[in-house]
C-alpha cells in the first residue's frame, strides 16, 4: 500500500513539473512579439537612452540604442516618432523642462543624422513631471534622466 501510494505521488510530482514545462513554453511564445510592431521596438531594439547628471550628450550606449531605433525606422517607415525628454528630480521645473528639451532635441539630431526623415521626428519634454520610476536615491534618478522615442 506504501508503495503504491509512493509511487503515485511520484507520477503526480512528473506530472506537475511536465506541466509547468509545458505552461513555460507557452508562455514564452505569447511574450513574443510580432516585428515591425510596437511591442517589437520597445523589446528588441530599445525605446530610450539614458544621460548622465545635468548633461544632453548621448553617450556610447546610447549611441547604440539611437543607432538601431534609426535602423529600424527606416525599415518600419509608417510611424511617427515624439522623443520624450526626461529629467530626475532635482532641479526647478524649468530648468528641467529646458533640459528635457535639450535631450530630445539631441535624440532627435542623432536619428536625423542616421537618415530617419525629419517629418517623422517630434519632440516633447515632460521635464521631471513623469518619472519612472518614482524615487529619490541615485538608481532612480539615472532611470529619470532619458529620453524615450514613443512610436505612433
Amino acid at each position: 500500500m506504501i508503495k503504491a501510494w509512493m509511487a503515485m505521488a511520484a507520477m503526480v510530482v512528473i506530472a506537475a513539473c511536465s506541466s509547468n514545462t509545458n505552461d513555460q513554453q507557452a508562455s514564452a511564445a505569447t511574450t513574443s512579439v510580432a516585428p515591425g510592431s510596437v511591442g517589437d521596438f520597445r523589446q528588441n531594439v530599445g525605446d530610450r537612452v539614458f544621460f548622465d547628471t545635468d548633461m544632453s550628450t548621448i553617450n556610447a550606449e546610447g549611441r547604440q540604442t539611437l543607432n538601431r531605433q534609426a535602423e529600424w525606422l527606416k525599415k518600419y517607415g509608417n510611424y511617427q516618432v515624439t522623443i520624450e525628454g526626461h529629467c530626475d528630480e532635482r532641479g526647478t521645473r524649468e530648468y528641467n523642462l529646458a533640459l528635457g528639451e535639450r535631450r530630445a532635441n539631441a535624440a532627435r539630431q542623432y536619428l536625423i543624422a542616421q537618415g530617419v526623415p525629419a517629418a517623422r521626428l517630434k519632440t516633447i519634454s515632460y521635464g521631471k513631471e513623469r518619472p519612472d520610476p518614482v524615487g529619490s536615491d541615485e538608481a532612480a534618478w539615472a532611470r529619470n534622466r532619458r529620453a524615450v522615442s514613443a512610436l505612433q
